[in-house]
């Protein structure tokens, strides 16, 4: 089979688009013959070097994405051949055929193609949680939304505005900040504005993926407000002095998808409530931007560039 791959940590050079060996469907696995595979920055920072890789090069990158069933392996009656399937934490995923554990395969709805839902379930997980579980958001809250361009900002801003609660955004450009009003953004401050100043004490819960601006999420929030940090995508956070979360009743909570995705039931009912807000139009998914898989290096290179605003697809 055909696979995008790499065998030593670096740049997008070191990415190939080789032959490597058929993987097989083993006892409670599933063959997929994937039809579109998501790009996230995980794969950058595992590419880099950034996150552990168990195992011996080559090293195939990708754990979301969505195919047809080809194989049904031993033990396994939930799936039939022809079923359309999506997953989200399944490793080796930039190749033609993936093996999925039945315990992390999610079955598509028919209303739902296969590009948009490996185009969403990373992200539109990480939003249910964040505005579900970490903060509940309660109708007139007024939510701060960190990098609310990208792919999990364009998905909490909608979720957060089905649910009652109002979006300020911030982003980095004037571009990427028409891409969020049009998705319900009530408001959108450059980063480049002196946005915790003109926000102090206004924000009821920030969602703060960028790390280096937790602080800034402080003076945002109200006294009695939340800050949901779930990301570090500009660099580690300042330490936090438990005495200030005292003298404000503020509250910081962490936030993971793993967290969540705790058992088969909990991954299908999630995603399936993701998928129906889909299909009755509470979300609105942009069309993602898609490259063939052996032109890896153009798309790792377009995300890592920070200037795509939608999803980025692989297909094979």
């Amino acid at each position: 089979m055909k696979a995008l791959v790499f065998n030593e940590f670096g740049n997008s050079d070191v990415l190939q688009y080789v032959d490597i060996p058929d993987v097989v469907a083993g006892k409670g696995e599933i063959l997929l013959s994937t039809t579109a595979i998501g790009l996230n920055f995980a794969d950058i920072y595992r590419r880099k070097g950034n996150y552990h890789l168990v195992g011996e090069p080559p090293y195939v990158l990708g754990y979301e994405g969505a195919g047809v069933v080809t194989v049904i392996g031993e033990g396994v009656t939930e799936f039939a051949i022809g079923d359309r399937v999506a997953f989200v934490d399944v490793p080796m995923a930039n190749a033609e055929l993936v093996a999925v554990p039945v315990t992390q395969a999610i079955p598509i709805p028919d209303a739902i193609r296969d590009d948009v839902a490996a185009s969403v379930l990373l992200q539109g997980l990480t939003a249910s949680y964040l505005a579900k579980d970490s903060y509940a958001i309660k109708y007139g809250d007024v939510a701060l939304v960190h990098a609310v361009a990208g792919g999990v900002g364009q998905m909490l801003t909608q979720i957060i505005t089905s649910l009652g609660g109002t979006v300020i955004g911030l982003t980095s450009t004037q571009e990427k900040a028409d891409v969020a009003r049009k998705l319900g953004a009530e408001e959108v401050l450059l980063y480049s504005d002196d946005w915790a100043e003109k926000l102090a004490g206004k924000i009821d819960v920030a969602y703060d993926s960028v790390g280096s601006t937790l602080m800034d999420s402080f003076k945002a929030v109200r006294d009695k407000g939340t800050v949901v940090f779930y990301g570090m995508s500009g660099g580690d956070p300042a330490a936090v002095d438990p005495r200030m979360l005292m003298d404000s009743s503020k509250t910081l909570t962490g936030g993971d998808l793993w967290s969540f995705l705790t058992s088969k039931e909990e991954r299908i009912k999630r995603s399936h409530a993701l998928f129906e807000m889909i299909s009755t139009g509470n979300i609105t998914v942009n069309k993602p931007r898609k490259f063939a898989l052996s032109e890896g290096k153009a798309a790792h290179d377009l995300l890592e560039s920070r200037k795509s605003t939608g999803k980025i697809l692989l297909i094979p």
